[in-house]
C-alpha cells in the first residue's frame, strides 16, 4: 500500500492509501476528496488536473496538458496510477463544484424577487398560498393520583377535542421529549401540527413549552445535475430565511445522468451516489443556511424536492438503471412516501418530503415545478418554456395543451465541458463584450468589487462566443480566423482566445476559451434549437407562432437574449418576447412547499402534459446536425443575424 496525500491551496491536507497501480481519481473518490470529473474519468474533459509535488506517478501526458505543464508536475488524476508514496496538490478549480458553496445575502432584493413574483403570479391565478401546518397552544389538566392518564393519551385527547380530529399521531421523536416539556410549563404547551388525510387527522411534528418562539421551517431544493440550490422558509408567512447553492457532489462520477446511472449500477454505487447528494451536498447546505439564519435545523418539518427523473431516483436511493434502457421506464413518476429519517437528512426526522412529479424518463419534477411558476398553463398565448441545464428541457403550449421534451445539452450551460468553465459563483465571468477592432474584452465578474476572473459561467460563455462571432474572430464552425495578442495557438494549430492573462486572473493560468470549448458549446446550443424545431414540427407549428418565451436556469445573473439568438440557440423572433425567470425549479418547489393547492396544481399540470421522446423522432438528428453551426446551416432562419 502507498500513502497518498492530497494538498489543497488553502494548506489543508487529506491522507489516503492506494494499492499499486490504483487509479488516482478512484483513490480521491474513496478518500472523499472532491475532484471534478465531468467525463467520469474517461480522459475526455481534462478537468481532474492535479499537480504532483512528491513521489512518482505512472501518468502519460495527455492532450489536456502541455509539455511545459507536464514538466511542472501537472497530471490528469483519471490517467494516473499510483506506484509510490505521493503528494499532489488539488487546485481550487478542480474542486470548485464543491468548495464554492454560496450563501445568499437576503438583504439584496434580487435574491428574493423571483420568489415574490412566483407567489404573486400563482395567487393571481386563484391559488391560495396556504398549507396544512400550524402552531397550536394546548392546555391540559395536570395528572394527579385521581387522574393517572399517561402523557401521550392526555395530549392526544386534548388535541382531538381542540382540533376536532378523528386521529392524532404522535411520532417517536415527540414521545421522547414529551415528559420533560409537559412538566416544564405545567402541561401548557405549543405543538407543531399538520393535518393529514380527508378525515382531518393531526400529526404532531414537535412540542415546545408554551412561551417558546416557534417558527415552522420548510426546505425547498432544486437538485440540478450540476448545481443544487436550496431555500429555507417560514411555512406560515412564506418569508425566505435562507438561500444557498453548491455544486452537486455527484459530478465527480460524471457530468451527465447516463454516466451517473452507470456508476450507480456498480457494486455499492447506489449508496455512493446517494451519499454524494445527501451527505456531501444537501446536508452541508442545510447546515450553512441554518447557521447563517440562526435557525435550528430540527425545526425544518417539510421539504419539497424538484429534480430531473434520474436525480430523484439517485436522491431516493432507488435503482435508476431502467431509466436509460429502452423502453425507458423509471421506478416512479411521483411518490408520497419519503421522510427525512429514511434518507439521513439533517432536518426533523419526521419531515415529509414532497417530490415534484416527473412526466418522462428525461423530463422531471424540475420542469413540472418550473412550468407551474411560468404560468404557461394559465395563458392563452402559445408559449415556450426552456430550462437551460445539463439536460435541456422544453415545454410548449398554453392553457389548452402542453407538450414537453428533453435533449442532452450536456453541462456546458453550467460550465462543464469548458476548459475554463465554472458555475455562476465568485470569479465567474457572467457577461462580456469584445471590441471588434482591438479584440479587447470587457467583462463583469461575479463577486465583490475587485474580484479577479477565474473562469466562465453559462451566461458568460454565450456572450463570449456571440461577441467572437460578431467581431469576425471565429467563423460559423467556431474556428479562429483572426490573429492578435489575445489569440493563442498550440503546436497543432488549435486556437484559443485569452479573456484574462494570468497576471490579471485569479487562477494559475490564463483564462481562455478554446476551439474545443466552442465546439462543445455549439453542440449544446444546437441540441436546444433542434429540440425546439422538432417539437414545433411535430405539432405542425412554426417558430413565428411562438408568442412568449420563458427562459429558466441558474447560469448567471441573466442571459443576453440577443446574443443567444445571435449564436443560434434561440429562434430569431422579436427580443421583447423573451423573459428570463431565473431558477424556476427552485421557485416552483418553494411555491409547492408553501401551498397545498399549488402542490395539487403541479400534479395536475404534470398529468396534462404530453411527453415527446426525441430519440423516436427520425428528423431530430438531422435538425441537430444542421444546428451545429453559428447560427445555423440555414441562415435564412436568422435574418437579424445575417444583417449584422
Amino acid at each position: 500500500m502507498f500513502k497518498v496525500t492530497f494538498r489543497f491551496e488553502n494548506g489543508e491536507t487529506v491522507e489516503g492509501f492506494a494499492a499499486a497501480e490504483e487509479n488516482l481519481l478512484e483513490v480521491a473518490r474513496k478518500t472523499n476528496v472532491a475532484i471534478d470529473a465531468p467525463c467520469s474519468g474517461n480522459g475526455s474533459c481534462g478537468k481532474c488536473r492535479v499537480k504532483l509535488l512528491k513521489g512518482t506517478l505512472n501518468s502519460p501526458r495527455t492532450r489536456h496538458i502541455t509539455e511545459e505543464e507536464y514538466a511542472e508536475g501537472w497530471r490528469l488524476s483519471c490517467a494516473s496510477k499510483v506506484e509510490d508514496d505521493i503528494e499532489v496538490e488539488v487546485p481550487d478549480i478542480a474542486s470548485a463544484y464543491r468548495s464554492r458553496m454560496k450563501v445568499a445575502d437576503l438583504s439584496s432584493p434580487e435574491e428574493v424577487a423571483i420568489f415574490d413574483n412566483a407567489k404573486a403570479d400563482v395567487e393571481a391565478a386563484g391559488i391560495v398560498l396556504k398549507n396544512d401546518m400550524e402552531v397550536v397552544d394546548v392546555t391540559m389538566d395536570a395528572p394527579s393520583l385521581e387522574d393517572t392518564m399517561p402523557d401521550n393519551e392526555r395530549l392526544m385527547r386534548a388535541l382531538k377535542k381542540q382540533m376536532q380530529a378523528e386521529h392524532v399521531i404522535l411520532p417517536y421523536t415527540v414521545i421522547c421529549k414529551m415528559a420533560d416539556v409537559l412538566r416544564e410549563t405545567n402541561f401548557s404547551v405549543r405543538c407543531v401540527i399538520g393535518r393529514t388525510g380527508s378525515q382531518g387527522n393531526v400529526f404532531v411534528y414537535d412540542i415546545f413549552p408554551k412561551d417558546a418562539e416557534v417558527v415552522i421551517g420548510g426546505l425547498a431544493i432544486d437538485i440540478g445535475t450540476t448545481t443544487v440550490s436550496a431555500l429555507l422558509i417560514d411555512m406560515i408567512s412564506g418569508d425566505i430565511l435562507g438561500k444557498a447553492s453548491s455544486g452537486n457532489g455527484q459530478i465527480r462520477y460524471g457530468a451527465d445522468v447516463i454516466n451517473r446511472i452507470i456508476e450507480s449500477a456498480k457494486p455499492g454505487g447506489r449508496r455512493r451516489l446517494q451519499k454524494a447528494i445527501i451527505d456531501e451536498t444537501i446536508n452541508p447546505l442545510i447546515q450553512q443556511m441554518c447557521r447563517a439564519a440562526k435557525f435550528p435545523n430540527k425545526q425544518i418539518y417539510r421539504m419539497c424536492v424538484a429534480g430531473n427523473t434520474t436525480m430523484n431516483h439517485l436522491f431516493a436511493g432507488v435503482n435508476a438503471d431502467p431509466v436509460r434502457m429502452e423502453p425507458y421506464i423509471p421506478t416512479f413518476y411521483k411518490t408520497n412516501s419519503l421522510y427525512a429519517s429514511d434518507l439521513g437528512l439533517t432536518v426533523n426526522p419526521d419531515a415529509h418530503i414532497i417530490i415534484a412529479p416527473n412526466i418522462g424518463s428525461y423530463v422531471g419534477g424540475d420542469i413540472t415545478a418550473g412550468t407551474l411558476v411560468s404560468m404557461l398553463w394559465n395563458k392563452p398565448e402559445f408559449s415556450l418554456f426552456i430550462d437551460l441545464g445539463t439536460n435541456g428541457e422544453l415545454v410548449f403550449g398554453n392553457s389548452d395543451f402542453m407538450m414537453s421534451c428533453a435533449c442532452s445539452a450536456g453541462p456546458a450551460f453550467e460550465g462543464g465541458d469548458i476548459s475554463c468553465g465554472m458555475r455562476a459563483t465568485d470569479g465567474a465571468i457572467e457577461a462580456c463584450t469584445i471590441d471588434k477592432e482591438t479584440m479587447e474584452p470587457s467583462f463583469t465578474v461575479v463577486g465583490d468589487p475587485g474580484q479577479k476572473p477565474i473562469g466562465l459561467c453559462g451566461s458568460g460563455i454565450i456572450d463570449v462566443i456571440s461577441e467572437l462571432f460578431s467581431a469576425g474572430i471565429i467563423n460559423p464552425k467556431g474556428k479562429f480566423v483572426r490573429e492578435g495578442e489575445r489569440i493563442h495557438r498550440d503546436k497543432y494549430g488549435m486556437g484559443s482566445y485569452v479573456l484574462a492573462f494570468q497576471k490579471d486572473a485569479g487562477a494559475e493560468k490564463d483564462v481562455e476559451i478554446t476551439e474545443v470549448d466552442i465546439d462543445n458549446f455549439i453542440r449544446a446550443k444546437g441540441a436546444i434549437f433542434s429540440a425546439i424545431r422538432t417539437m414545433l414540427n411535430s405539432l405542425e407549428f412554426d417558430v413565428s407562432m411562438i408568442e412568449e418565451v420563458y427562459v429558466a436556469g441558474g447560469i448567471g445573473s441573466g442571459i443576453n437574449m440577443k446574443n443567444a439568438v445571435n449564436i443560434g440557440m434561440f429562434p430569431d423572433i422579436p427580443l421583447e418576447k423573451f423573459h428570463y425567470i431565473g431558477n424556476s425549479s427552485l421557485s416552483g418547489a418553494y411555491t409547492m412547499l408553501l401551498s397545498k393547492e399549488a402542490e395539487r396544481k403541479t400534479y395536475q399540470v404534470a398529468s396534462n402534459m404530453t411527453y415527446l421522446e426525441l430519440s423516436t423522432v427520425p428528423t431530430y438528428m438531422d435538425e441537430f446536425v444542421a444546428a451545429c453551426f453559428i447560427p445555423h446551416t440555414d441562415t435564412s432562419m436568422f435574418p437579424s443575424v445575417s444583417q449584422q
